[in-house]
């Protein structure tokens, strides 16, 4: 019984979570990547743990399915997939750099950035964050309990309104497969 009452209680408060979601700034986030998309601009994604297979697996979904829209496809990089830079950077820069080093040498006017961190606070993301503020990227940010220190330095933050790292990671990947959907046209694949 302990069991199935976890089941409930954790489904019950998922939905809680959802439905106190933000949808203007959700709608002002897929608008920015559609136009970073139309653009031919690069999306560079990146995040830690969890937020790092979130963002590994927006690469995939994102990059797939904009094929065979009226718009080009789009350019996504995450920064957490390419094992040998992200350890170089980490053993040469420090933990702390390893994206922003990345986005200082891969970073163009009109690409854009959207940093993932649960709690808002992982230092490699904020000075990812910071490096993309340099080059003068437009930056989003995806978090999740008060947002964090995220959350006041991107041009664009969706704070889960949680204080539940499993269920933040959850809606993180929801977000992205609404996202994925709209870009795609919102036609649902089979």
């Amino acid at each position: 019984m302990e069991t199935l009452a976890y089941i409930d209680t954790y489904f019950g408060d998922l939905k809680k979570v959802i439905d106190a979601l933000p949808h203007q700034t959700i709608a002002a986030v897929y608008e920015k990547i559609d136009e970073c998309q139309r653009a031919g601009k690069t999306l560079f994604v990146f995040g830690n743990g969890g937020s790092a297979a979130t963002a590994s697996h927006m690469v995939c979904d994102m990059g797939k399915n904009t094929r065979g829209t009226a718009k080009p496809r789009l350019k996504i990089i995450g920064l957490n997939d390419n094992m040998p830079t992200f350890s170089a950077y980490a053993n040469d820069e420090g933990y702390d750099r390893v994206f922003a080093e990345q986005i200082l040498s891969l970073g163009n006017p009109g690409d854009m950035v959207l940093a993932i961190s649960g709690s808002g606070n992982s230092p490699n993301v904020l000075e990812g964050i910071k490096a993309a503020k340099e080059k003068g990227l437009f930056t989003i940010g995806w978090s999740g309990f008060d947002g964090g220190k995220l959350k006041d330095m991107v041009d664009l933050a969706l704070v889960v309104p949680v204080h539940d790292m499993e269920q933040v990671e959850d809606v993180h990947m929801i977000l992205d497969h609404l996202t994925t959907g709209l870009l795609r046209g919102r036609r649902y694949n089979a």
